[in-house]
């Protein structure tokens, strides 16, 4: 690679954030909970009580989303008139908690919807003419609720209106340039903005159909109905979806976790237990515990066990399907593994800058259901831009992007319609599909595309830290203030945290060939730390200043803090 090309494993800035606002002079908040605040500017009264205390009395009026109420006067006409309703979704964490939460609405306004799953690998993402057309011919639906895709399905939704069926699409996905299917309703702030959906862009797909299930029972009560029991499902989708954790999907996350310790749902329960966590449950445990089982059914095949598992009433039912769901997400896990090694050495050992601003890999044998992992993986690895896409036997690529601030996914699909079959989705997250010919060509125009749009420091990765502290401040006393914060996600990132001058007591101890276990001093000061992933990474000589979040350790009943590790650099080094 030449030297006047970025570093494509570059080292990451370390940056103090700083903040207009001063922590209060008096206040029952430790020190160190008032700078956090502080830096976030969540210094009012009011401020402090809507995001250390969110209630769901907050929740705004659902028909402020534009074309709510279309969607309600269809649905309630379908109930009314005893039509068949199919519930077309996506198979991944949201779609699958969208029909979840869609289904069980509708059951208790007694109407038997049907759900209806596509398959990945056979019908790719979202609305399909095939996938349709089997609907159809299974089920002879007159109205089809398509959750979590839809938005960029003008020719399938024409095709539908001519068959006969009507359509409400209830979604997230960025809207095409070219317009809106011709359905009954698209309740979809993103693709409405123009008529004033702005205010909810930041909802997924189950936080929509949470919205519309409001609005539903606004609109005509149910007795014996609480929606506030599947808070647990729209938590689980919105933190698998990586949607911003802000206004109302922050109420809506923080409850739901709250309801998730005490789930009604068998098949969630099931699924907790597998996974081998207890409450009080995180953002972080659905992350990387409850959201990867789920998804590993839609990687890796169907995600029909998935929906069976939430939908389902019997407990022995659902202990069995959440073993399956636990076989086929190690099963993903070592195709992941073999992709991702693929992937990284493709890009690692080239030398002819052709990786430089980003990169488009593919290869046949990988499996489409990874791809989307893989791609977050070699994204992180060399910050940037990436592309990992799958080939089928007839040259036929599906692939996963991901991208880095300031680099817009969607825009680049837009520019590129030439060189794809397709492609749509996020900012930060889409796919495509595109022929193998084409990957090289794609890849240039990537190049192109970062290396005009991106100024080159943009390409530095930064470790934003929320505030500086003393070991001391980190203590038992510490965990009921600093849970308040969460839940922890996108537009509500973990407070990182900054030490200095500190000394391992001896030497690291090696966890699973990969991690290290380490306790850490500071004057009088120790606490125990975790660095994930630490052994793979050359210490400085200490004095170290180290970069850490909290961790709660519940070991046995006995509860004790924890710094968890980000980053150890030399106190030497200068911020």
């Amino acid at each position: 690679m030449s030297a006047n090309t970025p570093n494509p494993v570059p080292i990451k800035e370390w940056i103090i954030n700083n903040s207009n606002s001063k922590p209060l002079e008096y206040s029952d908040y430790p020190r160190l909970i008032e700078s956090i605040l502080s830096v976030r500017e969540i210094n009012s009264d009011e401020e402090r009580a809507s995001y250390l205390s969110p209630q769901l009395k907050s929740l705004s009026d659902p028909f402020l989303i534009p074309q709510m109420d279309k969607a309600v006067e269809r649905i309630l006409k379908a109930v009314d008139l005893e039509e068949k309703i199919v519930i077309y979704g996506d198979y991944d964490v949201d779609g699958v908690t969208s029909l979840t939460l869609m289904k069980k609405v509708l059951t208790a306004f007694n109407n038997d919807a049907i759900t209806f799953l596509p398959h990945r690998i056979d019908d790719g993402y979202g609305l399909s003419i095939d996938a349709l057309k089997r609907c159809i011919d299974d089920h002879s639906p007159s109205l089809i609720i398509a959750v979590d895709c839809g938005t960029t399905s003008i020719e399938e939704i024409d095709w539908l209106n001519k068959s006969g069926v009507e359509s409400v699409i209830l979604d997230h996905h960025e809207a095409l340039s070219s317009g809106l299917p011709n359905c009954t309703a698209i309740v979809n702030p993103k693709a409405t903005r123009s008529l004033g959906g702005n205010n909810f862009e930041y909802f997924c797909s189950v936080g929509i159909v949470f919205k519309l299930s409001h609005a539903l029972l606004k609109t005509r009560p149910i007795d014996d109905f609480d929606l506030r029991e599947y808070l647990d499902i729209v938590a689980l989708g919105t933190v698998a979806d990586l949607v911003p954790l802000i206004k109302e999907n922050r109420i809506l996350v923080k409850k739901g976790l709250a309801v998730m310790a005490n789930t009604k749902n068998v098949g969630l329960a099931a699924l907790t237990e597998i996974a081998g966590i207890r409450p009080p449950y995180s953002a972080m445990d659905i992350s990387f515990r409850l959201g990867p089982r789920i998804n590993a059914a839609g990687r890796l095949d169907s995600a029909t066990r998935a929906l069976e598992l939430l939908l389902c009433k019997d407990p022995l039912i659902a202990k069995n399907i959440s073993e399956d769901l636990e076989k086929n997400n190690k099963q993903r896990q070592e195709i992941e593994s073999l992709v991702s090694l693929e992937a990284i050495q493709m890009v690692e050992s080239d030398n002819t800058g052709k990786y430089n601003f980003g990169a488009v890999v593919g290869n046949k044998g990988w499996h489409p259901g990874v791809v989307g992992i893989v791609a977050s993986r070699l994204s992180r690895k060399i910050y940037r831009p990436v592309f990992v896409v799958a080939i089928d036997a007839e040259g036929m690529g599906k692939g996963s992007g991901r991208s880095i601030d300031g680099v817009s996914l969607v825009k680049f699909i837009e520019d590129n319609q030439e060189v794809l079959e397709s492609g749509g989705g996020h900012d930060m997250a889409a796919g495509i599909t595109i022929k193998e010919q084409e990957l090289d060509a794609l890849n240039e125009e990537l190049q192109g595309f970062v290396s005009r749009q991106v100024d080159s420091s943009l390409l530095m990765p930064k470790l934003h830290l929320d505030t500086t502290c003393e070991l001391k401040e980190i203590n038992i006393e510490l965990l009921d203030y600093y849970q308040k914060l969460e839940p922890f996600g996108l537009s509500n990132a973990e407070p990182i945290l900054l030490a200095k001058g500190l000394h391992a007591t001896a030497e690291p101890k090696i966890l699973k060939q990969k991690h290290l276990r380490m306790t850490l001093r500071q004057g009088e000061a120790i606490c125990d730390a975790i660095y994930f992933s630490g052994a793979e990474v050359s210490l400085p000589r200490p004095p170290w200043d180290v970069a850490f979040s909290i961790l709660r350790n519940d070991f046995r009943g006995n509860i004790s803090i924890q710094m968890n590790v980000k980053a150890i650099r030399s106190s030497s080094a200068t911020i």
